[in-house]
This record gives C-alpha cells, structure tokens and sequence, in this order.
C-alpha cells in the first residue's frame, strides 16, 4: 500500500525536504502576564503585563491571539478578533485571572476547542464560543476574588452569558496545499433565538522584533495592500507573502508600537 499523503508529509518534513511545519499553531492564547514578558525591577510578572495592558502594548517575545497561526519563529501572525456591539474592547485574545487574582491561581475564563490537527498542522479546525451579550470581565474577578481557595472556580458559563443559547459559535479551519499555501476558512454560526450583530475581524501582522534588534536582517517589516481584496506582507527573514481574502473586505491598517 502507498503511504497516506499524511505520512508522505511527515517523511518529507524528516528528512527536511519540504518544511511542512513552518505554519502551524504556535500562536500564543496568553502572552500577557507571563514570566517571558515581566521586565518589572521586582520581579512582579502578573502586575507588570496584566490583560488591560496587552491591547496597548507591544511584546517582547511571543505574540497571542484567538484560533490563530504563525511561522514557526513568530514573525507573522494570524488570528480572529470579534466585536459583539457592546464589549467596551475587541475580543482579539483570551481573557483570564492572573495567579494573583484567581482563587486557585491563574486561570482563562473562555470557551474553546480544539478539534481536528495533523502531524504536520496540514489541517487544523477550533471552536471558539462568544457571547452575544457584554463579556463580564469584571463580573468574573469580582466574583472570583471573594471566593476562598475552599470554594469551586466562578466560571464564564456561571455568569448567565450564555443562558438561551445566546453566543456565536466560531469554526477556524486551516489546510495546507502546499507549504506556503494555506487555505482558512472562517464559519460563524448564531446560535441563539434571535437576530445578533458580529463584527468580525481577521487580523494579519509581524510580530514586533524590530524595536529590540539592529541588524539589518532585523528591518522593520511592512503591509500594504496589493488591490482590492489582498495585503502583501514583506518580511526581511521570512520573506514575502500574501493574504488573499474572499470578496473586497474594508481594510484597516495600524502600527502595532506601543499606544503611548
């Protein structure tokens, strides 16, 4: 019998032929709040990056996002990001307790799967879960802080959120044709009685490593567009890619320096 196209993959990203692991999923849920990002004089790594710093601050070493994917040295990334209409800030990463707050320590209060992935990250297919009504941050750590270390974890379901079924159910699907061709497919179902409103944007950018090195290889990397449904995006290591989008999609382009 012949090897599966699976195994056929597999063989020739051993035997280094064809580098079919360079996209996958290494794109980080969390990076706020992490010991890899804590430059505070202290040591204080949950005070130093919490979740409200991590929309107007640009990391150091890894980036995170929702249902997302990168090359396997970070440079460029792609995630999900939504708006319901009446969150006070986009949903584009998961939201958590940091040790501090958390009565049993750290823990991410959101709604995710995983459900299909190949060796090879060849096909990847998650599940993210969003509420149509206001996402209750603050509900969920006040609630949480008055809870003793004896008592059961306030989860996001415990808030009433997602009572009659009111949420979205966002389907991410990624499968390679080759290498560097990635197809992605976004499906977002309403789950609930009603009509609801989503704005949804797939987001598309580098990882900021130019702010921390000067060589020339290290040059501040660029997107633009390229007509009227496609960004190109040129990067000094990885090289020159595109983002071809179904339909003609508003564009939106910003820096991702630090928001002073």
């Amino acid at each position: 019998m012949p090897p599966i196209p699976e195994q056929v993959r597999l063989n020739e990203a051993e035997e280094r032929t064809k580098h079919w692991k360079r996209w996958g999923p290494y794109l980080a849920e969390r990076a706020w709040g992490t010991v890899r990002e804590d430059y505070s004089p202290n040591g204080e790594a949950w005070e130093y990056f919490p979740h409200d710093a991590a929309r107007s601050r640009a990391y150091r070493w890894t980036e995170d996002g929702i249902l997302g994917i990168c090359d396997n040295h970070q440079y460029l990334c792609f995630a999900l990001a939504f708006w319901n209409g009446k969150d006070p800030i986009l949903k584009e990463r998961l939201f958590g307790l940091t040790g501090n707050e958390g009565n049993h320590g750290e823990d991410v209060k959101e709604l995710y799967y995983y459900l299909e992935a190949a060796p090879t990250n060849s096909y990847l297919k998650g599940l993210y879960k969003y509420p149509q009504a206001e996402y209750p941050y603050d509900q969920l750590l006040a609630e949480t802080r008055r809870r003793t270390r004896h008592e059961p974890e306030y989860e996001l379901e415990d808030t009433g959120v997602f009572n009659e079924q009111r949420y979205f159910d966002i389907f991410a699907e990624y499968a390679k044709n080759d290498v560097d061709d990635i197809l992605i497919r976004i499906r977002i179902v309403n789950r609930g009685p009603d009509k609801a409103d989503l704005t949804f944007l797939p987001t598309l950018w580098f990882r900021n490593t130019w702010r921390w090195c000067n060589t020339p290889q290290e040059a501040k990397p660029r997107l633009s567009r390229s007509g009227e449904n496609a960004i190109s995006a040129e990067h000094g290591v990885l090289g020159s890619f595109t983002l071809t989008c179904d339909g003609t999609p508003e564009m939106l382009f910003t820096e991702n320096e630090t928001n002073t």
